[in-house]
């Protein structure tokens, strides 16, 4: 190995070792490593400036300026308020509605304002009706995370894949291209959870752990940083801000989501990139006055951009030293002789343990060229090996701690650890099974 391979590959140990002890900012840990890989001149500094101005980093910052004028025109809240008045004419059925409405909304906006919003309404709706929250608090968290899975700004994790598979020469994927794949899981994974989480989670005095007037205390343990997060759904900051109820603007709200539809528009029918329409977007919200510079500014959360950036300065690093090549070299022997569909399924495993274990960032920076080359080496298309990575890194629901909405229902709902593993367990079973024949069918090699 040669001295910057070296120093990669401990840089590479030290963050993930960081990311597991935990006792740092995720952001934090990241820009770390990317500053040592500077100064030991294991990447150059135009490297550096390429991964801070990368499409993936553009299109979030657009994206949470206008996810964040949404916020401010009271529409959820709104939302939300009519769907408490369905919940007690319907009972159980509204629960599920609400809870699918919430996965819906996941694939555009972030993730994290949706369940906060959501969560205490479905727990007390839940107990006013008699029934148990602890049935449906679980799955409004998982379908969350399904709902991120379904297009190429549902979560973070797609558009950083996106942007290093960019990178090493792929095409760039459109919106809507992986939806067939992520909507199968969504299915699949939908019914899974209202037929059996009620079977699999025992009733018990955990529900009642917190009265609804103290529905905000429990927004506390979602600041918990932890490291495995979903980006674009999940702040590292303290998300009880989003439980700030904002009073109804019509005309705001108006503006706001005409906006979102027209990028989404645009870029959907790839009339422009999706960097450029999100940014075009913002800008306009701006110009408008629908939101002031300041408000945009302070939607813009910088430390999930800055940890991207770090983790992408990591990749380039690993890229450049040929430590990223030595990798794929020992994956490839390891599967040598087996066929594409084989080392798909081996591929969709690896990358769902490492997610358990770490972020999603980290996960698609070691694994993307990975994919590429593992593809490669078959002389197979790396599109299904891509499309992967971007699944198996957010579909990981073993463990409450692996995602942040998971920590917020965990303690609202009083859970006991192993009620994740036995309801979220299956459910990684069954969408690693869903996701291998649906992007088997929909990404041939």
């Amino acid at each position: 190995m040669t001295l910057e391979q070296i120093i990669t590959l401990a840089v590479l140990i030290g963050v993930v070792a960081a990311l597991i002890a935990d006792r740092m900012r995720a952001d934090v840990v990241a820009l770390t490593g990317a500053a040592i890989l500077l100064v030991t001149g294991a990447v150059r500094p135009s490297e550096v400036q390429g991964a801070f101005a990368s499409p993936a980093i553009l299109t979030l910052a657009s994206l949470f300026v206008i996810a964040h004028a949404l916020e401010l025109s009271g529409l959820l809240d709104k939302a939300i308020d009519k769907a408490v008045l369905l919940c007690r004419r319907t009972g159980a059925a509204g629960l599920w509605g609400l809870i699918t409405m919430s996965g819906v909304g996941s694939a555009f906006l972030n993730n994290t304002p949706i369940v906060v919003v959501a969560a205490p309404v479905i727990r007390d709706v839940a107990k006013s009706i008699g029934l148990d929250p602890r049935r449906f608090l679980m799955p409004l968290s998982y379908f969350a995370v399904l709902g991120g899975c379904c297009t190429l700004i549902g979560t973070s994790t797609n558009l950083l894949v996106d942007d290093m598979a960019r990178s090493s020469g792929q095409a760039p994927f459109g919106l809507f291209e992986i939806t067939p794949v992520g909507f199968a899981m969504a299915i699949a994974g939908g019914i899974y959870l209202m037929l059996f989480t009620g079977r699999l989670v025992a009733s018990g005095k955990g529900a009642d752990a917190l009265p609804p007037e103290d529905a905000a205390t429990s927004l506390e343990v979602a600041r918990h940083p932890v490291s495995h997060v979903d980006l674009t759904g999940d702040s590292l900051e303290d998300t009880r801000v989003f439980a700030e109820v904002h009073p109804f603007r019509p005309a705001m709200a108006l503006i706001s989501v005409t906006v979102f539809l027209i990028v989404i528009a645009v870029a959907a029918v790839d009339l422009v990139p999706i960097a450029a329409a999100a940014f075009a977007g913002a800008v306009l919200l701006i110009l408008l006055r629908v939101i002031s510079p300041d408000q945009a500014y302070a939607g813009l959360r910088p430390e999930i951009l800055l940890l991207i950036a770090g983790m992408v300065v990591i990749g380039i690093a690993m890229e450049q030293t040929g430590l990223a090549a030595e990798a794929t070299g020992w994956m490839v022997s390891s599967v040598n002789g087996l066929g594409p569909l084989a080392a798909l399924v081996l591929l969709y495993g690896a990358t769902l343990l490492l997610t358990e274990l770490l972020s999603n960032a980290t996960v698609a920076v070691l694994l993307t060229p990975v994919a590429v080359a593992l593809a490669e080496s078959l002389a197979v298309s790396p599109r299904p090996f891509l499309v992967t990575i971007m699944m198996a890194a957010s579909a990981a629901f073993a463990t409450p701690f692996g995602y942040q909405t998971n920590v917020l229902v965990y303690q609202m709902g009083g859970y006991r650890y192993t009620d994740f593993v036995k309801v979220g367990l299956p459910l990684n079973l069954l969408t690693w099974a869903v996701a291998v024949l649906a992007i088997h069918h929909f990404f041939p090699f």
